[in-house]
């Protein structure tokens, strides 16, 4: 029998539905309705890099425009509904699935101790107890009061003191969480003061099979359909071979079906599905037609190999890549419109003279840029002039619009 299939156009649609970008930017973004958008994507990333705004507040801003970063800090540091760790990069998450990172805790300890000792990072173990101990009796402390006139190490990414290498490892355990940041520097407690007691030992807790079936299950929930490794990539917690098992696990129990995706270029896929997502997607409704801009870091994006597929958007961050390299700029923002992503945009914040200033801008292939899209451009960029803590939007002198390199 053949496999049910979603053509490319219904996959988009659910895949921005499960992102929630299928609906119209607007709605309360502080307190309940904002930890129920954080539930529903699951997490939200941290970055520290700020040429715009930081990638957690433009990641909720594209959802909903009235968000403002004073209420996801007062979420996370005040009300503690939320607690960080680490998915694929550090994140916050909401407190109620704090016991489904056990696995993760314990598997991060286990392998920071490896890579460390590897790495000759003698004397953090050492540490351990003496950054406790003063934790417990000065309060929370960040990475500059711990470790004063120890040695740091010999390069590399972790080029740190032993205290600093303790600190890390102790909130990547789970002896310490982190309670908030003080410009981006994280501040670290002990995990007791933090973290209630029934969340953080509950009556019953979930054994590793529950923990693997909880992050599989949620993970596919999240994507709408995915193959083993998107699942497994989801959280980052379970391994490809875990989610292996629990697709064929539940495929032969009826749990998940398996279907046929269409990629941007027509070509089928095969991926998991729970069996009502393909009834459901092809009753989902058109996309809004309102242009946004997201977040590099943005969920929708953060698998750049299943952005290509999908929606034929090849994509990476050049933050890294010398500028003599870049095809396009240091933090360059995809443009998104229904459920295309039509451009790319480079720009910057200069709030020493209260503009946000746009030096570039790439349009994808087959996107027409009229002079109505300019338009919803500009007024998109204004509206994100709130964010980004300026008043207007400039276009720099030379300011340039091309077409982007397409790879698909």
């Amino acid at each position: 029998m053949s496999l049910p299939r979603l053509d490319n156009s219904t996959a988009r649609r659910l895949f921005l539905d499960k992102h929630r970008l299928l609906e119209r930017p607007q709605g309360p973004a502080s307190s309940a309705e904002l930890l129920a958008l954080i539930d529903t994507l699951g997490f939200v990333q941290l970055d520290s890099i700020n040429t715009v705004a930081r990638a957690h507040d433009l990641i909720l801003f594209s959802r909903r425009p009235r968000y403002r970063p004073a209420a996801l800090k007062r979420l996370y540091e005040k009300d503690r509904a939320l607690f960080e760790h680490w998915t694929h990069d550090a994140a916050v998450i909401p407190i109620a699935y704090y016991p489904y990172w056990r696995l993760r805790r314990e598997r991060d300890a286990a392998r920071l101790r490896r890579n460390w000792r590897d790495w000759r990072r003698d004397g953090f173990e050492a540490r351990f107890q003496p950054v406790l101990d003063q934790i417990r009796a000065e309060g929370p402390v960040s990475s500059s009061d711990v470790g004063r006139g120890e040695k740091r190490g010999s390069g590399g990414w972790w080029d740190w003191h032993p205290s600093k290498t303790a600190l890390e490892y102790l909130w990547r355990c789970g002896a310490l969480s982190v309670v908030g940041r003080d410009g981006f520097r994280k501040v670290y407690d002990l995990t007791e003061r933090v973290i209630p007691e029934d969340v953080r030992a509950p009556e019953n807790p979930p054994n590793d099979s529950e923990i693997i079936d909880w992050c599989c299950a949620g993970a596919l929930q999240r994507l709408g359909f995915a193959t083993h490794g998107e699942i497994a990539a989801f959280w980052a917690h379970v391994t490809p071979a875990e989610a292996r098992d629990w697709c064929s696990a539940a495929h032969a129990a009826g749990r998940i079906t398996q279907i046929e995706v269409e990629d941007a270029g027509g070509l089928p896929r095969r991926a998991y599905a729970f069996p009502e997502e393909v009834e459901a997607a092809l009753a989902l409704p058109s996309a809004p037609g309102r242009l946004r801009i997201l977040s590099p870091f943005d969920p929708a994006l953060r698998d750049r190999r299943r952005a290509l597929r999908l929606f034929g958007f090849d994509y990476r961050i050049e933050v890294f890549v010398p500028a003599a390299k870049r095809a396009y700029g240091y933090y360059v923002f995809p443009i998104l419109q229904g459920e295309r992503l039509v451009g790319r945009i480079d720009m910057k914040a200069l709030r020493d003279t209260d503009e946000l200033c746009v030096s570039a801008l790439w349009t994808e292939q087959g996107v027409i840029w009229g002079s109505g899209r300019q338009r919803q451009l500009e007024a998109e960029l204004q509206r994100l002039t709130a964010l980004a803590g300026v008043s207007r939007v400039t276009f720099a002198a030379g300011w340039r619009r091309g077409s982007a390199q397409h790879q698909f």
